[in-house]
């Protein structure tokens, strides 16, 4: 049965060269026999969401499925088994995730190529023979490592089977985004490959903006990161938006496809640049891991052989366009175009990279379909596989944050009831200021000013009394006010270190509390009365100054003039230092 593989082969052949009169997109890539299954396992998942609310489905469904959709497509007799119920939504779904992706499978390139009505193909197809492919049991297809037994003696090169099998999937699904950026399969496996820290959350939140936008998963990566780095304040991203939480991640990986974009684009040789692009993708891999590591090994073999593979599929096309044939021409340019050797930039790599892609698309089924589409996969890079199924899964809208613990949410809503002690606030001595509370006594005694010294606001009015005892009443200016007897010494200690004037002002209450002492002369007398009174119009408001106390300094002035006559030893000295 080689004749099968050739016949596949030639038929996809046919529909590269007349794509474009069946489909939209000349860069439409394939999924062969493993990409139609796992589509098929997406659509039946979220059917099931759609129904029941879980994103999940029983692997004996699937395969259950999968013979019904194989039978139906192709119009063969239906199996004898009952078909599933909700077999119209699977079928719908699944082809509107290829349509939406900018894919086919196989069973739509044998519908086109019976549209077309193309005669070139050197060995038909027949239904029967591409249903046989695609259910697995054409065994003459079958690679070597795939017929090993499981033994406990071969785990091991199963496990390192396996492996390979997943990082030659990663190769693929990179060049696979260089040629169609709308595959929202190829974009799942290669996210988080190497790790970037890019795990489920952060392909829920891309898959909710893409939605959102109704874009594809990598247009809307790719709208975020350039919006970030070339938009200003009016076209950044919202703060609240939930793709903001992973800008690193992501800016990592549209920097690293726009590396191979310029690669791809700057090398005119497409053996050169696929070789080039096998190896930035390895390097990628294998950075991090240890050189005896299943996952190093499997990249090194991978790209070893996908540049072989690459310089064949480079000069076989060389040799077709010699002899004049028609080869694969994808994203013709535009005739208008400006510059032209933009516009043909990487176009023959393109060619290269799409017969590379046809022929992964022909590989033989697994025959393991409980390891393909199980979610215990291989771990490639970081602390978790990659799992299309689980990536897909998202139960409920992205809200932009991760829900909390209940034990962490409880807590925090009781240290928000549970009142605030308040802090202790070191404040000035000027306690009048502050309005919410008083300063402690303490503070007021160990700090006083003249605004905390008691003063008396209204004192009683001064009565009028005769000159000859005028002079006993302006010695003791404190009657006025009794209220202030008290306080005179800590009057004179508050505003005592101001002026020298403030010291001769508490040595005359100090006077007035000690009667023993020597009473001073009459001038004397008369600058204590001066003073005092100065004193006195420092505390009380100017409003409230009674208008009796101006007549009752007459006789002071009078009694002072009459004393002046008589002076005393050293009262001339004493006058002239209180003049100064």
């Amino acid at each position: 049965m080689a004749h099968l593989g050739e016949g596949l082969k030639q038929m996809v052949k046919t529909f590269r060269r007349e794509c474009h009169r069946v489909v939209q997109s000349e860069r439409t890539t394939v999924h062969g026999a493993d990409g139609m299954l796992m589509v098929l396992q997406l659509a039946m998942a979220e059917v099931n969401k759609q129904q029941s609310g879980e994103f999940k489905v029983a692997l004996s469904d699937v395969l259950m499925a999968w013979k019904h959709l194989l039978l139906d497509k192709l119009h063969l007799q239906p199996p004898n088994s009952a078909r599933l119920e909700n077999y119209d939504l699977i079928l719908g779904a699944y082809e509107s995730f290829l349509k939406r992706t900018n894919t086919v499978d196989l069973v739509d390139i044998l519908s086109m190529c019976k549209q077309l009505r193309v005669d070139s193909i050197c060995v038909p197809v027949s239904p029967i023979q591409l249903f046989e492919f695609l259910s697995g049991n054409m065994e003459d297809l079958e690679s070597p490592e795939s017929s090993v037994p499981s033994t406990p003696s071969s785990k091991s090169r199963l496990c390192s089977s396996q492996v390979k099998m997943a990082v030659r999937r990663v190769f693929c699904s990179y060049l696979s985004l260089l040629v169609n950026s709308k595959s929202d399969m190829a974009l799942a496996l290669t996210l988080d490959v190497p790790s970037r820290a890019l795990g489920r959350q952060t392909f829920t939140d891309i898959k909710h903006a893409a939605q959102t936008s109704n874009t594809s998963l990598f247009l809307a990566v790719t709208s975020f990161v350039r919006a970030i780095q070339l938009g200003g304040k009016g076209y950044a991203p919202a703060p609240s938006d939930p793709l903001r939480k992973h800008v690193k991640g992501l800016s990592d990986f549209i920097q690293f496809l726009d590396n191979l974009e310029e690669i791809l684009g700057e090398t005119p040789d497409p053996s050169v640049c696929g070789a080039k692009l096998v190896h930035a993708i390895r390097t990628a891999l294998v950075k991090g891991c240890n050189s005896g590591d299943a996952v190093a090994a499997a990249a090194e073999e991978t790209a070893k052989e996908l540049k072989e593979r690459i310089c064949q599929l480079h000069q076989i096309q060389k040799q077709t366009t010699k002899e004049g044939g028609m080869g694969i021409s994808p994203a013709r340019p535009k005739a208008y175009a400006v510059n032209h050797a933009t516009a043909y930039g990487g176009r023959d790599t393109v060619k290269v990279l799409m017969a590379l892609l046809d022929e992964e698309a022909l590989t033989p089924p697994c025959r393991n379909k409980a390891e393909l589409l199980s979610e215990d996969q291989p771990v490639l890079s970081g602390l978790e596989a990659t799992c299309v199924l689980t990536l897909f899964r998202s139960p409920e809208a992205s809200t932009g944050c991760s829900p909390e613990p209940l034990k962490n949410r409880v807590q925090s809503r009781l240290d928000l009831l549970k009142p605030k002690a308040r802090d202790q606030i070191i404040r000035s001595q000027f306690a009048c200021t502050y309005k919410d509370e008083e300063l402690p006594l303490n503070r007021v005694l160990e700090f006083p000013s003249s605004s905390q010294v008691p003063t008396c606001i209204h004192p009683a009015p001064k009565p009028r009394n005769p000159p000859g005892a005028d002079e006993e009443d302006t010695a003791n200016p404190s009657s006025q006010c009794p209220k202030n007897e008290g306080n005179g010494a800590q009057q004179g200690a508050a505003l005592g270190a101001r002026s020298g004037n403030a010291q001769d002002r508490g040595a005359g209450s100090g006077n007035q509390k000690n009667p023993g002492l020597q009473v001073q002369s009459k001038g004397n007398k008369r600058k204590q009365v001066d003073s005092d009174q100065h004193g006195r119009s420092e505390n009380e408001p100017p409003e409230k100054k009674q208008p009796t106390a101006v007549p009752n300094k007459m006789p002071a002035k009078r009694v002072s003039k009459a004393s002046s006559k008589r002076l005393i030893a050293g009262q001339g000295k004493l006058t002239s230092f209180f003049r100064v």
